[in-house]
């Protein structure tokens, strides 16, 4: 199994699971699993994590943040010359199938648009996408899903979709913290994080 982690993720996991993990068993377990690159963090994720909410997840999990730790177990994974698999495809996904706000769409000029479409392309969420997209292909017998709090809701009047609903269109999987957790069947914290179907 391999999970590419958003910053949301990570900030559920210090914010509401941690403070419960008495006995480090949670973050021993998140340790070793980003360790074994069964979670997979990016620069891109690191970096944000850096800037949101006091920088509260480079501080409840300091190692990320480490430089032998960095070293030994390559970690972030670098994007900074990352491109889309097919990228003539992706962009044309891009402007066609991944915008969120027609109306502002519309609105924006060929360069406007291209400054807009630079951004996105340099995003934490753009290189999730693209590198679970490499991850998909190098390791095509394994599960691999990008892991994020955002879901296919109102999307903040942003021009391009949310992270599920672009890679819904492009058949990558998409979990939540409680359903990755799930996955971890050595996982015991003395209680279950069993997904209740609504």
């Amino acid at each position: 199994m391999k999970a590419v982690i958003d910053t949301s993720s990570l900030l559920s996991l210090v914010r509401y699971y941690l403070p419960f993990d008495k006995n480090d068993i949670l973050f021993n377990l998140i340790k070793t699993k980003i360790e074994t690159r069964e979670i997979v963090i990016l620069d891109a994720v690191l970096q944000e994590c850096r800037f949101v909410s006091k920088k509260l997840v480079v501080n409840k999990l300091a190692y990320l943040v480490e430089k032998e730790f960095q070293k030994t177990f390559h970690i972030p994974v670098k994007t900074d010359e990352l491109l889309p698999l097919a990228p003539k495809k992706f962009l044309g996904m891009l402007q066609n199938q991944f915008i969120a706000n027609n109306f502002q769409y519309r609105k924006l000029n060929e360069a406007e648009f291209e400054v807009k479409k630079k951004e996105f392309m340099e995003s934490a969420d753009a290189k999730m996408i693209m590198q679970c997209q490499y991850i998909m292909r190098e390791f095509s017998d394994e599960e691999v899903f990008i892991v994020t709090e955002e879901s296919n809701s109102e999307n903040d009047h942003k021009l391009f979709k949310k992270i599920p609903a672009i890679c819904q269109i492009l058949g990558i999987k998409v979990l939540n913290l409680p359903e990755l957790l799930n996955k971890f069947t050595e996982l015991d914290l003395g209680f279950n994080f069993k997904i209740i179907n609504q």
